[in-house]
């Protein structure tokens, strides 16, 4: 099972929010997920929170991130910290 983590999309037409979550690549976008990671609402001034023992969990367990979320983890400092961790290993 390849698991990624990616955007999950909710909202109404022009004013979307987001779920950052862990799921199966085959399931579809707004689909079934394993795990919720936290949020992202890009309108409201980039409100974004996830949750960093879940995020880097589901990293260290083989999970790759859409290059959105990357961008989103890289801006929280959360990849580097597990290329910290995975260098020290």
């Amino acid at each position: 099972m390849a698991v990624k983590i990616r955007l999950q999309r909710f909202g109404a037409n022009k004013r979307p929010f987001y779920r950052v979550v862990a799921t199966d690549s085959r399931n579809p976008r707004d689909g079934r997920f394993i795990e919720i990671l936290g949020t992202y609402h890009p309108i409201e001034k980039d409100v974004l929170k996830i949750d960093e023992e879940k995020a880097l969990k589901w990293l260290n367990y083989g999970a790759q991130p859409t290059d959105t979320v990357k961008s989103l983890l890289t801006q929280l400092g959360i990849i580097d910290k597990f290329t910290k961790q995975t260098k020290t290993k």
